[in-house]
């Protein structure tokens, strides 16, 4: 199945650039906001937060004159990356030394007496900095007393663990030690947003830090090596096991992720799994016994790879293949990684080319740190690629309910991602036609400006959290297959996550940021054409070369045109290739004059449409989610559409005052005008009959105000 998302980068080169401290791009970002007291990092993977931690706990330790400082990592594999490091040979001015007796990410339980002892040990000595896991910094707290923690500095790593929960333990911790210490924060994620509806903090403490985003678009962009990234879907029926060779790919080096044993996908044999896969590929030929590789002839062409097995449950075996990947110099080192909870979030396998994961993971944290494995900068790979194996829904299941669930899910986080992915854009309102925009910019008539800077820091580092948010929310899940109206998604579901997921806006605060959610969203879904470019690239073409030489009159010249076009354009149909043919320059494509040739005009719920015209009621009609239902409908059988119609319609959502008002009277009105009758309640189809409701539910509700009134 082809790529749901297919991301080119220009390969700037910038990512890796330093400047005369020795730090990278994301690096200095950060480093500028070190006066902050609370300071939020979001960065993606590879782009170098743990060093921009280091460069900011030396600040504040050198220069803030803060006593200490504690990172705290989820898992002890993770604190390598804060490992001691030469930083003056670069040109700062301290290096990172940290001694071995507090780097407590080692052996043992994290919550040993040996452990949170040296860590109290730690708080009451002249050290200065401390590596520990999450559950050490947890254990130790308890016996602390939280003035310990005046002027020091708490780094979390990931801090996506933390939750808002009153039963997440580290949540708690953090909010105690902000409320009754002086500490200084750095929280630092390359995935801000949770698998589940919990925010990683409440918004009057999100309110106090001080964000840094560094975006994928940003991280990506700046690669030497790495060009393009797909991410996809393939769908199947029966065991994956069975469908498993049709998307695994032993030339590349790959990360396979098997379902979790207690997923639907799973076979609940995970040592069978792994050992029908092996066998699939080829025949085993030795593990080796210091190392624990598997050695593995190929089937097709007797070529052998080495195998990683960590879906292994023996712990020495286990730490022996841990050891030797986390030692890996070379790209000949390893070909397959097959994992299940481990290979995620803190594992650097630079020369991975392709992430492959089974089952639908609840958590769009855990899809980014997988994506995340294989978009690494690396000498050996140009393009990067993420697919997902899913099981498709069967009407004849007791789980279609389930699976259909986790398809739209899928399909969501593939849109989130292709959000992520792609550059942002500075959106302004135009008041006068001859407003002209900079670059970078849209100018959209009807646009609300920001009016505070609450609305504004949500617009510059929480767009991508908030659409997580209305990715999986549940009436969102029940737009995708097209059954609900643009504009009821657009005013009224979308502001309702956004209310929910900031309940201190105000209603003018609330309206401004579900104008930009809007506008991002639907703009990011669109193809924009610049008619100067189209033109010159027509003009180059080899056929419209010929034509002309052959001296083949406008007309017939013309008819060429759409089928260039298209090769131009490969995602447009061919009747989109002639609207825009005919929308863009009506026929005189080698003749345009420059007025025309400075247009610009976006494909947008399947019309074209010319860029200066655009308005937020026309982004309002356009249903942000169309291009998820055209993958839907492309990728699975009509009988398999209806039965994730079916699904849907089961649990719709119901019918509000703001919903009912959309549809009447104007599209009402218009339907009636249309088809000569009203919308009929028990009509097939859904639009006619939500319209019906609406004109129920408006005619009840005026009874009701009546009767209160009387």
């Amino acid at each position: 199945m082809p790529d749901l998302v297919h991301v080119t980068y220009t390969q700037t080169g910038q990512s890796s650039q330093t400047n005369h401290f020795g730090m990278r791009e994301m690096q200095e970002k950060a480093f500028e906001e070190r006066d902050a007291q609370y300071l939020l990092l979001k960065a993606p993977p590879a782009s170098g937060k743990s060093r921009a931690l280091m460069f900011i706990a030396l600040d504040k330790l050198i220069k803030q004159e803060l006593k200490k400082v504690i990172v705290a990592v989820p898992e002890k594999s993770i604190g390598g990356s804060f490992r001691a490091t030469d930083l003056k040979s670069h040109g700062f001015f301290a290096d990172w030394d940290l001694h071995d007796n507090y780097n407590l990410c080692t052996p043992g339980n994290d919550g040993s007496k040996g452990k949170v002892q040296a860590f109290r040990n730690f708080m009451d000595n002249d050290e200065k900095i401390l590596i520990c896991t999450h559950a050490t910094l947890r254990f130790a707290f308890e016996d602390l007393d939280i003035s310990k923690f005046d002027n020091c500095l708490l780094a979390i790593d990931e801090f996506h663990h933390v939750s808002a929960d009153g039963d997440s333990k580290l949540g708690e911790l953090l909010r105690l030690i902000m409320e009754k210490s002086t500490a200084h924060i750095v929280a630092m994620t390359g995935s801000y947003f949770r698998g589940d509806s919990v925010p990683v903090l409440l918004p009057e403490d999100e309110e106090k830090f001080t964000n840094v985003t560094y975006t994928y678009y940003e991280q990506l962009n700046g690669y030497t090596y790495l060009k393009s990234l797909g991410i996809g879907y393939n769908f199947y029926q029966g065991n994956y096991t069975e469908a498993i060779l049709d998307v695994l790919d032993t030339d590349k080096k790959t990360i396979l992720h098997i379902p979790n044993v207690n997923s639907g996908e799973s076979l609940k044999r995970k040592y069978d799994e792994v050992n029908f896969i092996l066998d699939a590929i080829g025949d085993v030929i030795k593990v080796d016994s210091e190392t624990k590789v598997i050695y593995l002839k190929r089937h097709t062409d007797g070529k052998t790879i080495k195998v990683a097995d960590l879906v292994n449950d023996n712990s020495r075996e286990r730490d022996l293949i841990v050891s030797y990947l986390r030692e890996m110099k070379s790209v000949d080192d390893m070909d397959l990684i097959i994992a299940l909870g481990m290979a995620k979030e803190g594992f650097d396998w630079p020369w991975c080319e392709y992430a492959l994961t089974v089952g639908y993971r609840g958590s769009l944290t855990e899809i980014v740190q997988i994506i995340g494995r294989c978009t690494r900068d690396s000498n050996n790979k140009t393009h990067a690629q993420f697919t997902n194996l899913i099981a498709q829904p069967d009407a004849t299941n007791d789980d279609v309910k389930f699976a259909v669930n986790n398809m739209l899910k899928a399909i969501t986080a593939s849109l989130l991602m292709e959000q992520v992915l792609a550059p942002n854009f500075n959106f302004k309102p135009r008041f006068t036609p001859e407003d002209k925009a900079g670059p970078g910019e849209i100018l959209v008539r009807g646009y609300k400006v920001p009016s505070s800077k609450r609305v504004k820091d949500i617009l510059k580092s929480d767009i991508n959290d908030l659409k997580a948010n209305i990715l999986k929310d549940n009436s969102i899940l029940a737009a995708i297959p097209g059954n609900i109206d643009a504009e009821v998604i657009n005013k009224v579901l979308i502001k309702q996550v956004i209310e929910k997921k900031y309940p201190n806006l105000s209603e003018d605060e609330v309206e401004e940021v579900r104008q930009y959610v809007v506008m991002d969203s639907v703009m990011k879904n669109t193809l924009q054409i610049n008619v100067k470019d189209l033109k010159k690239a027509i003009e180059n073409d080899e056929s419209i070369k010929k034509a002309i030489a052959d001296n083949m009159s406008k007309e017939d010249i013309n008819t060429l045109i759409p089928k260039v076009i298209k090769t131009i354009y490969p995602e447009l149909s061919d009747d989109e290739a002639n609207a825009l043919n005919k929308v863009n320059i009506n026929t005189n494509i080698i003749e345009s004059t420059e007025a025309q040739a400075d247009k610009r005009f976006i494909r947008m719920a399947g019309q074209f449409v010319n860029i200066d015209d655009i308005h937020i009621d026309l982004i309002d009609q356009v249903n942000p989610f169309q291009r998820a239902y055209e993958i839907l409908s492309k990728s699975v059988t009509p009988k398999v559409l209806k039965v994730i119609q079916d699904v849907i319609e089961t649990s719709r959502i119901k019918m509000t005052e703001e919903e009912a008002i959309i549809y009447y009277p104007d599209k009402v009105a218009k339907f009636m005008k249309t088809f000569g009758r009203a919308p009929y309640i028990k009509s097939a189809d859904f639009n006619e009959r939500r319209m019906a409701e609406a004109i129920l539910f408006l005619k009840d509700l005026k009874r009701r105000n009546q009767a209160k009134n009387n």
